[in-house]
């Protein structure tokens, strides 16, 4: 019997529903993010530099005296007269720029003063011209071009307000009353305000960088640096990049602003690679710093080995983020960082209406990042508290997490192909490891309530992972949970890919691009509610098909048998709890685990009551309803050890399998359908309706006056026949 065109639909559903997450994966974007000449890690052999105090080599003022004389003249009397004095000798003997000053140091250990004023580097300002306009060198997929150090000091200001190349052991420092009173402007012609380049030991302190098409203040392969008391903000990525860079130390530091994070350790030195809890040093450390109204307060593409402690990151789309999505990042992937007493909250700001409305495809200049405007560089969970896409051996302890409209802590593999990396034995080689203990979630430092809308969302993937015990609201639902000691975890899990669902939609939510102006649909980092969203349309497709195709089985197979009626409803309220368990508000709690269990009951049921008549396909029935119920244990009670994939997986696959068969069985007709082989007609017109005396031996039927009862129990037919 041929097949209705109804049917064939049905079919194509899952078969498509595995073939586009199938070519989701393939085509999944690689993803750029900060591209930079290739560099090396230092050889550590440096050190964390000091503050120095004594009086300053080179000083740089403006010669507008009365405009001097107003800045500071709100200034406490013992600065204010110091200040004074610096300018007398600035006006005899200094510089009017900064780049002036720093092309006159002539040895290590030197200091530069900038007095107060506002410095946009006139003489470094315009585009290049010459030879320096015409450079050749790759370009970024941004589009500014990735010069090498040659390149650089050969034509410092094609990209740089300030160039720093090269001097070792310098000091900058503003002498204001406070890091507003100094202020360097790049007017967003330049990519970097400031670039400190191969400059080992080199301080910054008290002063403004801001409105750059990239970076306020750059650090590229440093062994030694120290950001103190410095503010970046309005830049189209990042406010502070560190790169490369080894015995760090920012403290005391603002940013806001910005289009990716506002403080950015990127690559730095993997001084710990290989080890396991066991940490000798942190290659930098950021403490006392505040972090507000960016895309996210701070990132780390392969941000290895960084400790941050003492910090607050609020009002961001995302407060913190870890990640091994980029290529091209030394230290990859990311391992080792270390959050200590945070303050992590109130991250749910969406900037991507900015993108959205036009807004970002703007000239920078012409945005409005002064009045509040970010445009999101990547993709970015807003809502989110800490966020963590492929790390190892990272430590998240004693912060305080709340008031997030997602998640107060994310946690996601990234497969090693995004970031270039091809060998099979390296794709699940992220997300292992990571330590989730002692945080404050959900109430403040004043103990006041403020929940996160859940404390967890994890795709599942990876090993050694855990969490404490008092997370509220998480999905999954049962979650490892955190020894008192290093290492030790209660229900460790070790799976090589995360949940198909959460799987389809990271990669959804990946395809994101702000130049092309293109918003995911379907991911609700982007706006997409109730069955806009990715999880609900691939629940709502499942459910209906299964609903259809087990109503079909039953009414063709099942219909005179009442247990098998009660077991299908069950299953159809389960189906139904499966699209209402996708969807973000009930995601979180019970109610995906009910929907399998409900539905896991209804496959072992009919699978017992086919099995008889059908052994093969109702032994398959239930092994799938008891691989529903397994998953239902696995997120609701404790995560099955020693399985490299969860339930889910093995459970999908079946459940294409058994589509299809359970079709086939609904389809044919049994033995008691009149569409099926009939017997003879008599050829007597008297005999019309009677069958021969041995007939209930051959069809099934019962002689009663000559007249045929059909049978009509399917089982005592299908065995008959």
């Amino acid at each position: 019997m041929s097949r209705s065109p109804r049917i064939r639909r049905l079919l194509a559903v899952p078969a498509a529903l595995v073939a586009a997450l199938a070519l989701s994966l393939a085509a999944a974007p690689v993803a750029q993010a900060h591209e930079e000449r290739p560099v090396t890690f230092p050889d550590g052999s440096g050190s964390v530099p000091t503050l120095r105090t004594e009086e300053p080599d080179l000083l740089v003022c403006k010669t507008d005296r009365p405009a001097f004389e107003r800045r500071i003249a709100g200034f406490p009397a013992p600065l204010k007269a110091r200040n004074l004095a610096l300018y007398e000798r600035c006006a005899r003997s200094g510089y009017r720029h900064l780049q002036q000053a720093v092309d006159a140091v002539n040895r290590p250990g030197m200091t530069i003063a900038v007095l107060p004023g506002l410095y946009e580097e006139e003489p470094s300002l315009p585009a290049p011209t010459g030879a320096c306009a015409s450079m050749k060198a790759p370009k970024s997929s941004l589009g500014y071009q990735i010069l090498s150090y040659e390149q650089q000091k050969q034509c410092p200001h094609n990209q740089n307000l300030v160039a720093i190349l090269g001097k070792k052991n310098l000091q900058i420092e503003g002498t204001g009353a406070s890091r507003l009173d100094v202020v360097f402007d790049a007017k967003y012609a330049k990519l970097n305000a400031i670039r400190a380049d191969g400059s080992d030991g080199i301080y910054f302190r008290n002063f403004t960088a801001q409105r750059t098409t990239f970076n306020s203040l750059y650090v590229l392969a440093a062994d030694g640096f120290v950001i103190d008391d410095v503010l970046t903000r309005w830049n189209d990525e990042y406010g502070f990049l560190t790169f490369a860079s080894d015995h760090g130390l920012y403290k005391n530091c603002e940013s806001y602003g910005n289009g990716d994070s506002g403080i950015y350790p990127g690559s730095a030195s993997d001084v710990n690679n290989g080890r396991g809890y066991d940490v000798p040093r942190y290659s930098i450390e950021i403490t006392g710093c505040r972090s507000h109204h960016n895309m996210v307060g701070y990132s780390g593409t392969a941000g290895d080995s960084v400790y941050v402690h003492d910090n607050e990151f609020d009002h961001n789309m995302g407060g913190a983020s870890m990640d091994s999505a980029f290529p091209g990042h030394p230290g990859l992937p990311q391992n080792h960082a270390r959050f200590e007493r945070n303050l992590i909250h109130d991250n749910n700001a969406n900037y991507y209406r900015y993108v959205a409305d036009g807004t970002c495809a703007k000239a920078p200049v012409e945005r409005g990042y002064e009045q509040g405007v970010v445009c999101p560089q990547i993709s970015m969970p807003p809502g989110t508290g800490i966020i963590t896409a492929g790390g190892n051996w990272n430590r998240y302890e004693n912060n305080w997490v709340y008031g997030h409209r997602n998640a107060g802590f994310f946690l996601s593999a990234v497969p090693a192909f995004i970031r270039g990396e091809s060998a099979w034995g390296k794709q699940a080689d992220t997300s292992h490891h990571n330590r989730y203990a002692g945080n404050r979630l959900g109430v403040d430092r004043s103990g006041a309530s403020r929940p996160n809308r859940i404390d967890v969302w994890w795709d599942g993937q990876g090993g050694g992972n855990c969490w404490q015990g008092d997370t509220s609201g998480s999905t999954p639902l049962a979650l490892p949970e955190c020894g008192k000691r290093l290492g030790e975890v209660s229900g460790n899990s070790d799976r090589l890919v995360g949940e198909p669902a959460k799987l389809a939609h990271l990669l959804v939510c990946a395809d994101y691009n702000v130049q092309a102006r293109r918003l995911p649909a379907g991911c609700d980092w982007y706006g997409s509610r109730g069955i806009q969203r990715v999880e609900t349309q691939i629940a709502l497709g499942c459910a209906a098909v299964l609903a259809l195709v087990g109503l079909a089985l039953w009414r063709r197979r099942l219909r005179g048998d009442r247990v098998a009626a009660i077991a299908t409803l069950a299953g159809l309220a389960g189906l139904a709890l499966d699209v209402a368990g996708s969807t973000r508000d009930l995601a979180a709690g019970p109610v995906p685990a009910l929907a399998l269990l409900l539905t896991g009951a209804w496959w072992t049921v009919i699978g017992l009551r086919l099995r008889a008549d059908r052994p093969a396909f109702g032994w398959t029935t239930v092994a799938l309803g008891a691989l529903t119920l397994l998953d239902a244990f696995d997120k609701a009670v404790l995560m099955i050890p020693g399985t490299p994939v969860s339930p889910a997986w093995t459970r999908a696959v079946l459940a294409v399998v058994w589509v299809l068969w359970a079709l086939t069985a609904a389809t044919r007709p049994t033995a008691a359908d009149p569409t099926e082989a009939r017997e003879p007609k008599s050829t007597d017109p008297e005999s019309e309706g009677t069958e021969p005396a041995e007939a209930p031996a051959q069809g099934g039927a019962t002689a009663q006056g000559g007249v045929t009862q059909q049978g009509s129990r399917p089982d005592a037919d299908e065995a008959a026949s």
